[in-house]
């Protein structure tokens, strides 16, 4: 549990969102549910005040740089691969009420807890699908993931593919040096790559995302 009890309503604060209220209720039952089930399951390697900053403030960083690239897009599509335990993509759907959300993992325990959480939450605007990236269909307008380390181009071919016409790729990162250096590994399958920096509350280690739109080519 987290040794600071306001830790998840300040952190929202500073990302400007509501400190209290239906997200925080929702990502707290999302962070209490991680908290019960995880020694069991295995879905992420934090409890506590880590598992609140390195993985749902971490998750939602990037909010304001998402926003932008769906803006004017009625209910736009994002897809979260390698989800995990559902992250970034369960803290986006419950703050993206108008966004539709598909969490997509490779093992059944980790999407048999994801139906579960969606259902308890509940989140009407998400679901799951049991799926390598690999075999992963569908056109997104935006695809996300945190579990890709490094850029690697034959598994990148499958990422792209998943972008519908006009979408993107946000790739959650560290420090923006070591993803520079990952890019070249895909070079001629992006047409364009921001390398956008990202402050994550309480935390000093530095965060980027990379932006790639898909090649035409």
């Amino acid at each position: 549990m987290p040794k600071d009890p306001d830790l998840l309503a300040r952190g929202l604060a500073l990302l400007g969102l509501e400190p209290s209220g239906d997200i925080h209720r929702k990502l707290a039952l999302y962070i209490s549910e991680i908290e019960r089930l995880n020694p069991s399951l295995g879905l992420v390697g934090a409890s506590g005040d880590e598992l609140i900053v390195k993985h749902i403030l971490d998750g939602l960083a990037p909010l304001s740089i998402i926003v932008g690239l769906v803006a004017g897009l009625p209910s736009p599509s994002i897809a979260d691969l390698g989800t995990g335990a559902g992250l970034p993509g369960v803290p986006l759907a419950i703050v993206l009420s108008e966004a539709r959300i598909t969490l997509i993992d490779r093992m059944t325990r980790r999407t048999d807890f994801l139906r579960g959480m969606l259902d308890l939450i509940p989140l009407g605007n998400a679901e799951v699908i049991e799926s390598q990236v690999e075999h992963a269909r569908g056109e997104y307008d935006l695809v996300t993931f945190r579990a890709f380390r490094p850029f690697e181009r034959k598994l990148f071919r499958h990422v792209f593919a998943l972008c519908g016409a006009g979408g993107a790729i946000v790739a959650y990162k560290g420090r923006a040096e070591k993803a520079r250096a990952e890019l070249p590994e895909i070079e001629g399958l992006y047409s364009s790559a921001e390398i956008l920096p990202i402050k994550v509350p309480f935390l000093e280690d530095e965060r980027c995302v990379v932006v790639l739109r898909p090649s035409s080519i």
